[in-house]
């Protein structure tokens, strides 16, 4: 087992002291991280009624940033809110401080919209009547080398993923209360991150990543029903049918998961981040990423050079 302080996780980051001094959107306007705030009347501080998108910089283009925005849009549009910019208005803003921060290439945002403030501090949608809050967060940021040397453990809590007439998990929303549980259950296990069965007792998600595994050259992820709809999960899927590897989204127990030779999430920061372990027991006989795993990662950093060097857009450069 990793010490308490030698644990990692998925979204662990190599430090970089540029990000002591970024530039961060708030509403148009683009503040120091020690002034970038919003009111603590916010819907999205007071209640989490808000969505967002995590999204990677590489070379300049913001990687797959049409199907982000999808998803942003749908999640959006699900719950009555208008994010109060459209797509040609947001990709500005993220070129605009992409640019103010010297920004081109390993870099991390997370693209955050609420309801914006409320008029009093309760919950009632209406109370939100000045227009939706818009926060970019931009950081320079790379996996940790760790994550591919060590890899992940995982110990499986009793947090489970929701049903979709309770808290539809496939919202990409600010309520991510259930994910922070499931995390300090793993913590009290002794584990990096907590492995969330669906409301059947199916092998479904962690609190922050998809989760996959590889039993007998087949790649295995669950259904899809209780999990969010991923987009590094989808290009990992279609990577596997592109390259003759057998894939199934499908039910699939703890003990079919433990039986595993390899185990990897995946997630936007990391691509596809190795599992060691899960409840103690050791997953393969292999250090760090297993065999397929490693041939997915390679397959997923062409996909992206290739998204990249075929993408027509605006490209962010820093003179």
């Amino acid at each position: 087992m990793v010490p308490l302080k030698e644990r990692i996780s998925s979204h662990m980051v190599e430090k970089d002291d540029r990000n002591q001094d970024i530039l961060v959107w708030v509403n148009g306007e683009l503040r120091h991280r020690d002034r970038a705030v919003v009111s603590v009347y916010d819907s999205g501080f007071m209640l989490g009624d808000g969505m967002w998108e995590g999204l990677r910089l590489h070379k300049g283009v913001w990687v797959f940033l049409e199907e982000h925005m999808d998803r942003l849009f749908e999640g959006c549009k699900a719950v009555a809110l208008d994010p109060g910019m459209s797509r040609t208005e947001i990709l500005e803003a993220l070129i605009r401080t992409a640019r103010a921060n010297g920004m081109v290439s390993d870099v991390h945002c997370r693209l955050m919209i609420t309801r914006g403030p409320k008029s009093k501090p309760f919950q009632h949608p209406a109370l939100s009547r000045s227009g939706p809050t818009v926060v970019m967060i931009m950081e320079h940021s790379q996996p940790a080398r760790l994550l591919q040397q060590a890899g992940v453990s995982l110990a499986t809590v009793p947090q489970v993923r929701g049903l979709p007439m309770s808290q539809d998990p496939k919202l990409n929303s600010h309520s991510k209360l259930n994910c922070v549980i499931a995390c300090l259950q793993a913590e009290q296990a002794g584990a990096d991150e907590g492995l969330m069965l669906d409301p059947h007792g199916f092998v479904n998600t962690t609190n922050a990543c998809n989760f996959f595994i590889v039993r007998q050259g087949e790649v295995w992820t669950s259904s899809g029903d209780y999990c969010m709809n991923g987009i590094t999960r989808r290009k990992v899927i279609e990577l596997c049918r592109a390259g003759n590897i057998p894939v199934f989204e499908k039910n699939y127990s703890l003990a079919e998961a433990y039986g595993a030779d390899e185990v990897f999430l995946t997630g936007t920061f990391g691509g596809q981040t190795p599992v060691r372990e899960i409840d103690g027991r050791r997953t393969g006989n292999h250090e760090g990423a297993g065999p397929i795993t490693r041939h997915l990662q390679t397959l997923y950093r062409d996909m992206i050079d290739n998204h990249v060097d075929s993408y027509s857009g605006t490209r962010i450069d820093v003179q």
